[in-house]
């Protein structure tokens, strides 16, 4: 029954994504913040239909610790749900991811539309400095920044390398980093077409102040509290031993 459920559930997000994007492409001469909120509607929904169908809840705990103003997420990344689910948890944000996914169909176009900062990997510091560049101009416009700091989506119970960008962008652009922690993968595994119900904790940590700090030293303060999180959102059986739980993992 939960494979069953789960193949109608992509089913139906295939039917329904072909008209919506319609609706997307007509939201092209919009301003960038109308524009995000018009695209925003498709994860939103695919979100809604994840609880009805599949039977997946979710908490959020520490909302409160949102700020007001932009800021630079950082965020644990271990499924699908969580890209989907951000938009109805946070506020207007983007993405900082490799360009490369703006050749998908339909999706790939639509993450386009909501102003990301795409980048070139293979282009080392010069990427660096894109990204630095973008996020200042999308932090002005009145967008929080996404970024999974390991890089790839992570296995339940390892703990990737933290890469050192999202903490710089916020530093060079002198905004305070949002710590994120969250268990979806229990429930959406990586790279499984299955689903299963059950419910989705997602833990928010406070503000982390950039001003004095180098991007080392706020990362490093932004991994010790995700992971720390994770060891209490993550059953004890799932969890590696500490020399493998720091392994990197690629995608």
């Amino acid at each position: 029954m939960t494979a069953l459920r789960s193949a109608l559930y992509q089913l139906i997000l295939v039917i329904v994504v072909i008209p919506y994007f319609g609706l997307v492409l007509a939201s092209f001469p919009l301003p960038r913040m109308p524009r995000w909120k018009v695209v925003a509607g498709w994860p939103r929904f695919a979100l809604w239909l994840a609880r009805h169908l599949l039977g997946i809840e979710y908490e959020v705990i520490g909302r409160h610790n949102i700020p007001p103003e932009p800021t630079v997420i950082l965020s644990k990344h271990q499924s699908a749900w969580e890209t989907i689910a951000y938009t109805s948890i946070f506020p207007p944000h983007v993405y900082v991811l490799k360009r490369e996914l703006f050749w998908i169909p339909f999706l790939g176009w639509g993450l386009a539309l909501m102003s990301p900062i795409a980048i070139d990997r293979a282009r080392g510091k010069e990427a660096i400095r894109r990204m630095i560049a973008l996020g200042g101009e999308r932090l002005a416009q009145g967008f929080s920044i996404m970024v999974y700091p390991e890089g790839t989506r992570i296995p339940v119970g390892r703990r990737g390398t933290y890469k050192i960008g999202g903490a710089l962008l916020a530093v060079q652009n002198g905004v305070r980093t949002l710590p994120v922690a969250h268990n979806a993968g229990l429930v959406w595994p990586r790279n499984s077409f299955v689903k299963h119900p059950g419910k989705v904790t997602v833990v928010i940590g406070e503000p982390i102040d950039t001003t004095g700090r180098t991007a080392e030293e706020v990362m490093q303060q932004a991994e010790d509290w995700i992971e720390g999180q994770m060891a209490t959102l993550t059953p004890a059986h799932l969890r590696d031993a500490p020399h493998a739980a720091r392994t990197a993992v690629q995608s």
